[in-house]
């Protein structure tokens, strides 16, 4: 059975997925060409020569493991390495926290699980001045930079060494040193933030560029809206990244306006330039990101860019997708696994082999259970010790109200 967009006489219709649970999957609606001939055109092109890029697909791996076409970044060996290194680490880091939580240590989490391209390509092709914006879904960009791992497990656990003191939930990371936004939870509101902040660099005559990320379902709130006429009025050098991974929370792209044009196609309107990329092809997203990053640097302006891929797990360990979706709808995403692909791309380059791969993943399940043996050493949520009771006073205000003094002196800290 295939679902349709229902309607009645009145013409009005409530949009619904091609598949619900116990349905076929169903990715035809979605129109993926994957012949990896989309034209490269010069990051400092009028952005109207990129419009046809919105309907299109960035694409650099084809189905055997080989680049193609003229987005092929030319990757060394050592990066492509590099890159599935990263990737790996990201999703055996989820893996570990997942569990976790389910074990009751933490009390929150949300997994990449095949999304780690998206964050771990863009980490990597931009540089280090640049400053993200991220969403709760790109740990990645983390690891790509270099953060400690025992530091974000510290913050997940809430425990006394949570370098955020328990004011966020877990996986809204924040990191200074690393150029990294604090996550908000109030999806939307980095999109204007990185717009802001880009505007910034842009009149301090700085290199810098920024770059954020949100799902497609947030594409509805008007925090979307305002930052795209922002970026385009004042040429912002900013990336705006819409994650596309076909679910939001519980509904699916289309309750965002998905069914009706892709979400790059939206930059059109606001005179942006505009790409829609292959998000499970690691070249691909490097691709776009350094393009992007040059069109901005080069004084060009800001970049729509729609990275199409699948959320493959749950929207978060408070979520059930198996309510919503087909239980195998993961396993037939017609653009694969990103890490699975990168992988067949280096063994086709003979720079990768099974034997390899395996004692990577060995690697890191060490590597990641030995950082998280420290971490607990710091406590957990269950069992703390947590962070001081005086320091919810602490690291807001310059000088402390007296209000807040006058709390302080009542819980006798």
């Amino acid at each position: 059975m295939t679902h349709v967009p229902s309607s009645n006489m009145s013409g009005f219709a409530v949009p619904e997925p091609n598949a619900r649970p116990g349905d076929t999957p169903d990715f035809s609606h979605l129109k993926l060409d994957q012949n990896n001939l989309a034209p490269k055109p010069d990051p400092i092109c009028e952005a109207s020569e990129t419009y046809g890029l919105a309907n299109s697909l960035v694409r650099v791996l084809d189905d055997e493991g080989q680049a193609q076409g003229p987005w092929n970044p030319q990757l060394s060996p050592k990066v492509l390495r590099e890159g599935l290194h990263l990737m790996l680490k990201t999703r055996t880091y989820d893996a570990r926290m997942f569990k976790l939580q389910r074990q009751g240590k933490m009390s929150f989490y949300m997994k990449s699980l095949g999304e780690e391209a998206i964050s771990v390509a863009a980490g990597m092709a931009l540089r280090d001045e640049d400053m993200l914006f991220p969403s709760y879904r790109q740990q990645g960009l983390l690891f790509a930079r270099g953060h400690d791992m025992v530091e974000m497990m510290n913050h997940c656990l809430s425990n006394a060494k949570d370098p955020l003191k328990g004011r966020q939930l877990p996986v809204h990371y924040t990191w200074a040193k690393g150029n990294f936004f604090s996550i908000s939870g109030n999806l939307g509101t980095q999109f204007p933030q990185a717009v802001g902040w880009a505007m910034a660099s842009a009149s301090r005559a700085e290199s810098a560029v920024t770059a954020s990320w949100i799902g497609d379902g947030t594409t509805a709130e008007g925090d979307f809206h305002g930052a795209c006429t922002l970026a385009s009025v004042y040429k912002a050098p900013v990336i705006l990244n819409v994650v596309n991974n076909q679910w939001a929370i519980s509904s699916f792209a289309g309750i965002a306006g998905g069914n009706n044009a892709t979400f790059a196609a939206r930059g059109i309107g606001y005179g942006l330039a505009t790409l829609r990329v292959d998000g499970n092809d690691f070249l691909a997203v490097y691709a776009a990101t350094q393009w992007a990053a040059d069109r901005g640097r080069a004084g060009h302006g800001a970049t729509l860019i729609e990275t199409v891929t699948y959320r493959a797990d749950a929207h978060s360990t408070s979520d059930d997708p198996h309510r919503y979706r087909p239980k195998e709808e993961a396993a037939a995403w017609p653009l694969g696994d990103p890490i699975e692909r990168l992988k067949a791309h280096l063994i086709a380059l003979g720079e990768w082999d099974d034997d390899r791969h395996q004692a990577l993943e060995e690697a890191l399940t060490k590597e990641v259970l030995a950082s998280y043996k420290k971490a607990e050493s710091n406590g957990t949520l269950r069992d703390g010790p947590l962070s001081p009771i005086p320091s919810m006073f602490e690291d807001v205000f310059a000088e402390q109200p007296w209000h807040l003094r006058r709390q302080r002196q009542d819980l006798g800290v």
